[in-house]
């Protein structure tokens, strides 16, 4: 089985699918990751209102690194995400509330990283 560098965590959202390319693109890893996708990225894997899909997330987090021999996690988050005004239904959402709302998820998911797989690597991205 052929060793990739990372695995990416990104959204679903099309008007960022080519960004997120050319991002990795830039970071010169190209054909070099495997990729997992879902509402929100981050926030959709550390939520409470996102719940069902958590584990989904860390059981092909645990496959990739077993069967990709990855060492390093890259989560690309994007502004205007669908998925952080989601999570603040019914509240004033500004762009204030939704960095925050993003940090939250990285630290969420930093911190559950250090729990289940200490050693891998974790970089973290917002795409505008």
């Amino acid at each position: 089985m052929k060793k990739y560098e990372a695995m990416v965590l990104s959204c679903i959202d099309p008007r960022f699918q080519s960004k997120v390319y050319k991002y990795l693109e830039s970071e010169k890893l190209t054909g070099k990751y495997s990729s997992f996708a879902i509402a929100g990225a981050a926030i959709g894997v550390t939520h409470k209102r996102f719940k069902k899909w958590h584990s989904t997330f860390w059981d092909n987090l645990g496959i990739s690194i077993k069967l990709h021999k990855i060492n390093k996690l890259i989560v690309i988050n994007h502004k205007d995400c669908g998925a952080a005004k989601i999570t603040f239904k019914g509240r004033n959402f500004n762009s204030k509330i939704e960095n925050e709302v993003h940090q939250k998820s990285f630290f969420d998911i930093k911190k559950d990283l250090k729990k289940r797989f200490p050693d891998l690597e974790v970089k973290f991205k917002i795409l505008s």
